[in-house]
């Protein structure tokens, strides 16, 4: 049955009846119940100072914490704060930390609303307002009139209600409430029968046991019996409590009756279930006998066999494990170093992975260390002999690598560990060869030109050298040059081998056929390592490939640097005194061979040799510039200016020239330098040097200084490093001979020094022919060496000067020949007489000296500068004429005096005609007219 409602106004005895059940559910309630009863304790500083967001908990979140799963002591426990375990919660990251003062500002904000709010329901519920509050309110409806009557009914039930718990002493509403305790015992007896009013307790609540022995203490006593309180006194706080306990339950009828009934309805669902489950637990036993058992007997069946089936494949892994040092020892013998330690890697994973904990093979994996270290040994010292015993040997132009496959082999097993240095040991071996040879060499060169005085010492050999001729040392250089190169193209091979077995390391190469050596050596579990397998990784890869090609370009540098210093210990006075520029230029194509050479196989150029050569070239240059500059002295100052007979060898420079613009001569012709240079002239030979159609009739001194830049073009081109120096040195010979020259011809030095009586015209028409011939070769010499210099511009300007400078002569021989003719023609002219005879004197002179500088120059100069020269003079003839016969007043009137002009120009024209130097038109009388102008 349910209780209604209106049951909540019995009287205390009645109600003790309705709330036995309840009693005595309030009876087994532990302490740490009571603490959460209606009347909360307050809450102390420290309790404020823990209490956190994440502190609170609620029944819900209890039930449905899924990490705590089935709660089996969930109905016997009580709910509290022990209900659930506490676990320690960290600060959150994202979440402020959150204490008691933060709502400090909140509560003092809400306290004074709720004061305001407390007046309020005061002067409602019963204050000095009630009487008056229809007429203080005279909007209210009747409804809400009701409504408002019936709320301020419950309000005043649930004050009357608290207060007369309130009245009950706060002492046995504690947790730790116990008679036995003699605090507890004092505290109940020292209230002596008390009894407090419900009015006093609901205007001054008593709060803590404490506040009542003060307020007994203070007051007198107002009961007989002084040493306990009354029974009646007792029993009116059960009363109270009853009528409470009756009050919460009628309140929570509804619920608990409906959680009965819900109770019922579970217990028929759960009876039901409970026969389901049984039913299907049968079923579930028949079919596991019937079904199920034989099916996994069988299961059980093939998992045992394939069990059986791993034991003896562990088995013969132990047998294939148990033979692997025998294996070793096959493999070191091939030998196999690369599989051989892939064996042992393989193995002692298998022995770790597969085969732990088997005592037999307890020592295997450190004698498998031990093993693998020996193997660094072993291919270490295979190495070393391996190349002392490929560099040693005697190389020739067509040594193959020492047993390549062997090479290759002790390259896998370097590269399987990780050894990368084994091209730095290469090189060293290497180098030391190098230095062999060299020093083999010498002494052998030695010891074949010993004069047989005296030991010959190993040391010191530069004063040795110094005792070599010059084709010997030469023959030396060479032989050097080819030892050496033998060597750095048997590196090359020895380093294309390494570099091959490195790519296929990398697994740059994979074998199409796809074996691996685990199949070539018969043992099926170990990868044994073959050259086409990865060992290397791309970046180990091209560690190995730069050391590979610093060994390359280490190898031809060191091979330059000995080629050098066997270069430089004959460097004074060989090549400063003796060497000859074919000798210079031989040296120079072996050290530009072996040079290029060595860029072919490094892709990179050594600059030692070259500076070494080019230090000794530099010094060749100087001494063989000052002699030609000495010799060209010596040639011009015994030069006595005449036509001089050409030899072949010339005519063949100047073939060469026409053909090639390069002035270039065979070594046969350029060693006779000699005797050509001691003045033996006459020769067989033609008159005339012949290029290209064109005659050129020299001197001497002309021809040598052909073969002279012939010479230094030979050696720009051979010496191409020096290409500039000797550019710059022929153009210094140039200008010293234009300027000697000039000197001697123009400023009359031949007539001192080989004792001319004069400077005719044709001296003069033989220099300025020659300086013709000197122009063109200056040409081919600048476009033969410009393209092989770098600075261009500043050689291009001295050419520009000397090319400028001979012209500037040139043009002065010419007025000097117009100077000399025209003095001649004026003496003559200023001296006649327009008087007969006819033709007089001083014109037939005059025509004589035509004639004879036509003998002197037609034969030298070419016919253009002829016509140009007598064209000039002609032209300074008929000026000098004019004035001539502006001075005797003869007019052109036809008299006696005008016809002996006429008579004696006809003659002098007839005369330059037979000549054949000017064209015939510009020799008619008509072009004399204007001698006549005044």
């Amino acid at each position: 049955m349910q209780t209604s409602p209106s049951n909540t106004g019995t009287t205390p005895k009645t109600s003790k009846k309705k709330s036995q059940t309840a009693a005595g559910a309030m009876e087994a309630k532990s302490s740490k119940q009571k603490q959460n009863s209606t009347f909360p304790r307050k809450s102390s500083p420290r309790d404020m100072e823990l209490w956190k967001v994440l502190s609170s908990q609620n029944l819900p979140a209890v039930l449905n914490d899924p990490n705590r799963g089935k709660q089996r002591d969930f109905f016997t426990k009580l709910w509290g704060e022990d209900f659930v375990e506490t676990a320690f919660i960290g600060n959150l990251e994202h979440l402020p930390e959150v204490s008691y003062s933060s709502f400090e500002h909140y509560l003092k904000k809400v306290n004074k609303r709720l004061k305001q709010h407390e007046k309020l329901n005061h002067a409602i519920s019963g204050g000095p307002l009630s009487p008056k509050r229809p007429a203080a309110l005279p909007g209210i409806s009747h409804v809400a009139f009701i409504i408002d009557l019936t709320i301020q009914n419950l309000i005043s039930v649930s004050e009357k209600l608290q207060s007369d718990v309130s009245g009950i002493p706060r002492i046995f509403m504690q947790s730790n409430f116990d008679l036995r305790v003699p605090e507890t015992f004092q505290t109940i007896h020292s209230l002596k029968g008390e009894v407090t009013s419900p009015s006093e307790s609901s205007s001054k609540p008593l709060n803590s046991a404490k506040v009542l022995q003060e307020k007994v203490a203070k007051q007198p006593i107002a009961v007989p019996n002084r040493n306990i309180l009354s029974d009646s006194q007792l029993a009116h706080y059960l009363d109270i409590v009853e009528v409470q306990i009756a009050y919460q339950v009628t309140q929570k009828s509804d619920s608990f009756f409906q959680a009965m009934s819900s109770h019922d309805a579970l217990m028929e669902k759960l009876s039901r279930t409970s026969k389901t489950v049984s039913s299907l637990r049968s079923n579930l036993r028949n079919m596991d006998q019937y079904l199920v058992q034989d099916s996994l007997k069988i299961l059980q069946c093939a998992q045992m066999k394939q069990n059986y089936f791993a034991v003896v494949e562990k088995l013969k892994l132990m047998v294939t494990v148990n033979q692997t040092q025998s294996m070793l020892q096959l493999l070191l013998s091939i030998p196999d170093y690369v599989a051989a330690i892939d064996l042992i890697c393989t193995t002692q994973e298998i022995l770790v992975q597969e085969l732990a904990g088997i005592n037999g093979f307890r020592h295997l994996s450190s004698q498998l260390s031990e093993m693998q270290r020996l193997i660094d040994k072993i291919l270490s010292a295979e190495f070393e002999r391996y190349v002392t015993a490929d560099l040693n040997r005697p190389l020739d132009q067509y040594t193959e690598v020492l047993e390549e496959d062997k090479l290759a082999s002790i390259v896998y097993g370097m590269l399987r560990q990780k050894y990368f240095n084994f091209a730095n040991k290469y090189k060293e071996e290497a180098f030391t060869s190098i230095k062999a040879t060299v020093k083999q060499l010498v002494i052998e060169e030695i010891a074949a030109n010993d004069s047989g005085e005296g030991d010959m010492r190993l040391t010191g050999t530069g004063e040795q050298l110094q005792g070599l001729s010059l084709n010997q040392w030469r023959q030396l250089l060479e032989r050097t040059a080819e030892a050496l190169l033998r060597v750095v193209n048997h590196v090359k091979v020895v380093h294309d081998v390494m570099r091959e077995a490195v790519d296929k390391s990398s697994g740059k190469n994979v074998q199409s056929d796809g074996k691996s050596s685990e199949e070539d050596s018969g043992i099926s579990y170990l990868n044994i390592s073959d050259p086409s397998e990865t060992l290397l990784t791309p970046d180990e890869r091209k560690i190995v490939n730069f050391c590979l090609g610093e060994l390359l370009c280490s190898v031809c540098d060191f091979a330059n640097d000995q080629f050098a210093q066997l270069l430089t210990m004959q460097s004074k006075e060989i090549w400063v005194e003796r060497a000859t520029a074919v000798q210079v230029c031989d040296v120079a194509r072996i050290v530009d061979n072996f040079v290029d050479s060595c860029i072919r196989v490094c892709d990179k150029r050594s600059t030692a040799l070259t500076s070494a050569f080019k230090v000794q070239a530099s010094k060749f240059i100087n001494k063989f510039h000052q002699d030609q500059k000495d010799k060209l002295t010596m040639i011009l100052a015994s030069e006595t200016w005449k036509q001089t007979v050409v030899p072949q060898q010339f005519q063949n420079l100047a073939d060469k020239l026409h053909e090639t613009g390069k002035l270039t001569l065979p070594k046969r012709d350029l060693d006779s330098s000699v005797s050509i240079s001691n003045g033996n002239h006459n020769s067989a030979g033609a008159p005339a040097l012949v290029m290209g159609g064109e005659k050129y009739v020299v001197v001497g001194s002309i021809l040598l200084l052909l073969k002279m830049m012939a010479e230094y073009c030979l050696c720009a081109d051979e010496l191409s490093v020096m290409a500039p120096n000797l550019l710059r040195c022929l153009v210094e010979l140039l200008q010293l001979f234009n300027s000697r020259s000039c000197q001697l011809v123009l400023g009359a030095g031949a007539l001192h020094s080989v004792g001319l009586n004069t400077i005719t015209s044709t001296n003069l028409a033989l220099m300025s022919r020659s300086l013709q011939l000197v122009l063109v070769a200056a040409e081919a010499a600048k476009q033969q060496l410009l393209p092989s210099v770098t600075d261009s511009q500043r050689i291009v300007m001295h050419l520009a000067n000397l090319e400028k400078d001979i012209m500037s002569h040139c043009k002065e021989i010419e007025n000097k020949l117009l100077a000399l003719i025209c003095g001649l023609v004026s003496r003559e002219v200023s001296q006649w007489d327009a008087r007969p005879p006819v033709p007089s004197n001083s014109f037939r002179n005059v025509s004589k000296h035509m004639r004879k500088l036509h003998e002197a120059i037609s034969e030298v100069l070419p016919e253009k500068q002829v016509q140009n020269l007598y064209r000039n003079a002609h032209k300074m003839f008929k000026i000098v004429l004019k004035e001539q016969l502006v001075k005797m007043n003869i007019l052109n009137n036809g008299g006696p005096q005008h016809g002996v002009v006429i008579s004696e120009l006809t003659f002098y024209l007839d005369t330059l005609r037979r000549l054949k130097v000017m064209p015939i038109d510009e020799l008619m009388m008509d072009s004399m007219e204007d001698i006549w102008d005044r």
